[in-house]
């Protein structure tokens, strides 16, 4: 743990509205035992920085024996990070990973070429009464990565550069900032942090990075006079010093962002490209089902069931730009 002097809070009230250039409200979804909130990718914005999907999860509760079955399913051309704040997410994968995740710690799956996984709640977890609240983000590769073999890194809570500044702790998940670096391996600038505040407590955000957001998970924020409480996310003016402060509950939240991507990307059910043509020839892979012989194989251990593509929309044969 470290404290950062170069984490010096302006006045929140000093920003002018005009700063923010988004407010995105996320579309709620029933999939099945909990509820996820999707903020990006939204009508208003497709990405912040190369961060192009990203779900709360929960709060949720559960009952002795019950839990979370995300069956193997597949992606192309993205990385995922997994971050909770409760419960745990037991991930398996096709390149042979086998890895329980658990509050704090940073679950890093970069999908290049193809990958498939699955997630489900740990036995451990499912002997008792347990809770799931958690982040799960998606970051768009570069071009010139799309085509890697797939990846993954665990990296446990204490792997992570933790900052201290008067009323703040910030804990750095991916990427640099305040002068500090994340272990995650990453191809392009970037930045994601989880931000604890007291009440009134002032958080300054990177100023050294082109595109900047951040996700209220808990309490409220005040910027520019303005109030925003759980579950709205704020994407800011480039260039403009921003700091905001926490409400009198006080605030967690999520800063995200990073250098923007030379383009927008497709995005198909689990899949992100640069281009139609690598989502049509994932799609039709997977369709296949011709495990081990060509683009997917399923997660080691974890072989007996997977999910199905979904039909294309009538007169919607191609996936469009943020789709």
């Amino acid at each position: 743990m470290s404290w950062n002097p170069t984490l010096t809070p302006g006045n929140p009230d000093e920003i002018g509205l005009d700063s923010i250039e988004t407010v995105i409200v996320p579309r709620a979804r029933d999939i099945g035992s909990f509820e996820v909130r999707r903020a990006l990718p939204a009508p208003e914005r497709q990405m912040v920085g190369p961060f192009i999907f990203f779900d709360q999860a929960g709060p949720a509760e559960f009952l002795t024996g019950d839990g979370i079955d995300v069956r193997p399913h597949p992606h192309i051309g993205l990385g995922t990070v997994t971050y909770l704040y409760q419960g745990d997410f037991h991930h398996r994968d096709s390149i042979g990973t086998d890895q329980v995740i658990l509050p704090g710690a940073v679950n890093w799956m970069v999908a290049g070429k193809g990958v498939t996984h699955s997630e489900r709640t740990s036995a451990q977890a499912r002997r008792g009464p347990h809770s799931l609240f958690g982040i799960q983000t998606w970051i768009a590769l570069p071009e010139d990565r799309e085509e890697m073999d797939p990846i993954f890194e665990h990296h446990g809570k204490s792997d992570l550069p933790e900052i201290e500044a008067e009323g703040v702790n910030a804990k750095l998940i991916l990427g640099s900032a305040y002068g500090q670096k994340a272990p995650a391996t990453l191809y392009s600038e970037t930045f994601y942090l989880d931000v604890t505040l007291a009440a009134g407590a002032r958080f300054p955000l990177p100023d050294d990075h082109e595109d900047r957001g951040l996700y209220v998970t808990e309490g409220s924020v005040s910027i520019a006079g303005d109030e925003f409480e759980a579950g709205r996310m704020m994407i800011f003016r480039p260039g403009d010093r921003i700091t905001v402060a926490a409400g009198p509950r006080g605030a967690r939240l999520m800063a995200l962002g990073g250098a923007t991507m030379n383009g927008p990307r497709y995005i198909w059910w689990n899949f992100v490209a640069s281009s139609r043509d690598k989502i049509r020839h994932a799609r039709e892979e997977w369709r296949a089902a011709d495990w081990g012989q060509g683009q997917f194989d399923l997660p080691v251990d974890d072989k007996e069931e997977y999910v199905p593509a979904p039909e294309p929309i009538r007169g919607q044969a191609v996936p469009r730009k943020g789709e």
